[in-house]
């Protein structure tokens, strides 16, 4: 097991890693993301694995018949955000091509068919939608909408797809696929330290936070920073930094989060006033009422500060994705499966961060297992995981499968 870890990270590592930053940017249907689909296919190629890739761009890995039906499958996505680490997705992947060897090692008998599946673009780094592979398999993208998607270059998700040499006309939602799974289980590095203050290298997640992606426009008036008077300016920027502040604010009182970390200014010139300023707020809550409340308070606040400094303000919801409870049924058995194995306690716990596996979740069963991270920095070139704790996800992995495959 540790071997065959090694030798797929070992690979899989220098794709797509920035030599400045030493973080990652593999966005959707770039040369990046190119050679980690060509690294999954080798993958699955080397097992002797049925190898396809569905209309909406996901790849699949069988053990078994595809067409059966009850299938168990496994994996993450490959794609990073913006000088992302290396773990957040590629974990999920490699640990489950991992724990397939595992399982042939120890002899396993399968009673379902399994799948190891990489979701494309689970970030939304791009397009600036996540999840997009199985938000259109699950049928909740509609593909007109996903086809319009653009990046900062203007280049649409349709040519983006086309230019990578797949068929932008054929995505959208595949119920058949979905109705031959019967578990989805993703393991996936944890993107907090509930883990790192505990014994137990590995969890099992309860639920996903509510949480969603909101645009806001601040309009102004572009003019030259070193003749327009202060009290002439139409300045979108000191709203827009009076809006992130409050965002703040109104965060730490719901005990929530709330985060301005995409900005775009126009004309973005150093010596000229902006004319435009856009910010992208990303909140997310333990429940949906909560989550409306803060992202109300973000809103009037922007407009009150508008209103003040002669901005005019809109504010657009780009994605939401409802709390999420795992299917507790699964959950619990897959709790049970690993505390029966494992000599240490199996945590269950919440998370705030959206997974593939939690839009599937309103059409098939699915859980998550975490993997300790002993800083809780995600999403960051720091992010990382230990040698012992990845392979202790890959070996509860491997007896969660064989429970649910084989048992």
């Amino acid at each position: 097991m540790s071997a065959t870890f090694h030798q797929m990270w070992a690979e899989l590592l220098p794709i797509g890693r920035g030599s400045a930053s030493g973080g990652y940017r593999r966005f959707a249907w770039t040369a990046a993301d190119a050679d980690c689909r060509a690294w999954f296919q080798a993958q699955a190629q080397a097992r002797g694995l049925t190898y396809e890739v569905d209309h909406n761009g996901n790849q699949w890995a069988w053990l078994g018949d595809p067409t059966a039906g009850d299938a168990v499958v496994t994996g993450s996505h490959l794609d990073s955000v913006p000088d992302g680490g290396a773990f957040d997705g590629p974990l999920g992947v490699v640990s489950a091509f991992a724990a397939l060897d595992e399982l042939r090692l120890r002899g396993a008998m399968l009673n379902r068919p399994l799948a190891v599946v990489n979701f494309g673009d689970e970030e939304g780094a791009r397009f600036g939608l996540a999840c997009v592979g199985s938000r259109l398999t699950a049928g909740q993208l509609a593909p007109e909408q996903a086809r319009k998607l653009r990046d900062d270059d203007e280049v649409t998700l349709a040519q983006a797809m086309e230019r990578a040499g797949y068929d932008p006309d054929a995505i959208g939602p595949d119920p058949e696929r979905l109705s031959r799974i019967g578990a989805f289980v993703e393991l996936h590095i944890e993107q907090g330290r509930y883990l790192a203050e505990t014994p137990s290298p590995v969890g099992v997640a309860s639920a996903i936070w509510p949480h969603g992606r909101w645009r806001f426009d601040f309009r102004g008036e572009a003019n030259h920073a070193g003749t327009t008077r202060i009290e002439d300016r139409r300045d979108p920027m000191l709203t827009y930094a009076n809006t992130v502040l409050a965002a703040r604010a109104q965060a730490r009182a719901a005990r929530a989060l709330a985060t301005f970390g995409k900005v775009s200014v126009e004309p973005n010139g150093v010596n000229a006033i902006p004319s435009l300023v856009r910010g992208w707020l990303d909140s997310r809550a333990a429940d949906e009422e909560t989550l409306a409340a803060v992202v109300a308070g973000i809103e009037r606040a922007a407009l009150e500060w508008g209103e003040r400094d002669g901005i005019d303000v809109a504010v657009t919801r780009e994605s939401f994705t409802p709390l999420v409870e795992f299917a507790h049924g699964l959950r619990d058995e897959v709790a049970g499966l690993l505390a029966e194995r494992r000599p240490y306690q199996v945590p269950v716990l919440p998370t705030g961060a959206g997974h593939d596996a939690g839009i599937l979740s309103a059409a098939i069963p699915t859980t998550m297992l975490f993997v300790r991270n002993p800083t809780g920095i995600s999403h960051s070139p720091a992010e990382s995981a230990l040698e012992d704790d990845c392979l202790a996800g890959v070996a509860a992995l491997a007896d969660v499968l064989e429970g649910l495959a084989c048992g």
